[in-house]
């Protein structure tokens, strides 16, 4: 399995990272081949695996080193994240993941459900084998609830064209944040910090969250599909209305309306000019500056961090700078 082209600029983590997938693909057990073959497919499709990233960097600033603990638990939030995405891929119904047809298309949606729970219930198995305490799986189980409530909270504002900025921030707050938030504390917990600078950094995880999906939701709006591995504007005909739209339907309600009233039924030409009028309305720019906002908070508060020998500051500042100020 090879990493992600974005670690080629930290050999220091390819080490880690690399194990991290090989205890993944352990881990998976399933007697059903082809599933299981779909899955190791999934998880080896190039996957930036940042949350485990986060975990195993923050893992580095306690008096605790056991690496493989690290590892471990890196390996299980990346399989929590990998079961979100198979089950968001039914809710969405959507044919391709990583430029991969999904386990939903490949078989059924039946199928997809079950292999997501499988990874759901491997991501506790391996944090109950290597957690110091009870308190990381109650924060995990709690972190579950949150994102669950993201989503949810998403699927009701579906066509919704009197969605806020603030219910937007609310879903993907559980939905992307929370999990970002997760790696972090635990990752700092785990490694024997204290309470306070595990929610210290469970903030700056939060922040980061906040931006990366705030990005990620610019990019539909200024990359093709090439570029991002999904149908450009697909969340549109869904009734997924993110930032940019929700900035741009609050300077021009008139000229957008009419094109996403036709939700499933909007062409290629439809989507296009709600691409044309978002940029035009500056629903990108708007978007931009909330995500820069985030992004200055995350790195301010990694600023603070203590210095170790490892140069976990140095990292993570030029980690999260890149991941947050992506183009592409």
């Amino acid at each position: 399995m090879e990493l992600h082209p974005i670690w080629n600029d930290y050999p220091q983590l390819q080490p880690e990272l690399t194990q991290t997938l090989e205890l993944m693909e352990k881990s998976i057990q399933l007697k059903n081949e082809p599933v299981k073959k779909a899955l190791l497919e999934m998880i080896g499709a190039g996957g930036k695996l940042l949350r485990p990233a986060y975990q195993l960097l923050f893992s580095q600033f306690g008096p605790e080193k056991d690496r493989q603990k690290a590892i471990a638990l890196a390996a299980a939030i990346e399989m929590l994240h990998t079961a979100t995405l198979i089950h968001d891929d039914i809710v969405d119904d959507a044919s391709l993941r990583r430029n991969l047809p999904t386990i939903r298309a490949e078989f059924d949606n039946n199928t997809a459900v079950y292999a997501g729970d499988y990874l759901f219930v491997t991501c506790f198995k391996l944090m109950s084998d290597y957690t110091g305490s009870l308190r990381s799986l109650q924060k995990n189980a709690v972190s579950m609830e949150k994102i669950l409530s993201g989503e949810l909270g998403q699927m009701e504002d579906h066509y919704n064209l009197a969605i806020t900025v603030d219910e937007y921030l609310a879903n993907i707050s559980g939905k992307t944040a929370e999990l970002f938030a997760l790696s972090c504390s635990a990752g700092a917990f785990e490694s024997g910090t204290s309470q306070l600078f595990a929610k210290n950094v469970s903030d700056i995880g939060h922040n980061i969250g906040m931006a990366f999906q705030i990005v990620d939701d610019i990019l539909d709006y200024t990359q093709p599909r090439a570029e991002i591995g999904k149908p450009v504007l697909k969340d549109v005909r869904q009734g997924i209305y993110t930032l940019p739209l929700i900035y741009a339907l609050q300077t021009e309600v008139k000229q957008l309306t009419p094109l996403l009233e036709k939700k499933e039924l909007m062409t290629e030409d439809d989507t296009q000019k709600v691409y044309q009028l978002v940029n035009e309305l500056d629903g990108v720019n708007k978007a931009q500056q909330l995500a820069n906002r985030y992004t200055k908070k995350a790195l301010k508060r990694i600023d603070n961090l203590p210095n170790n020998p490892e140069n976990t500051k140095i990292i993570l500042q030029q980690l999260t700078q890149t991941l947050l100020t992506r183009t592409n």
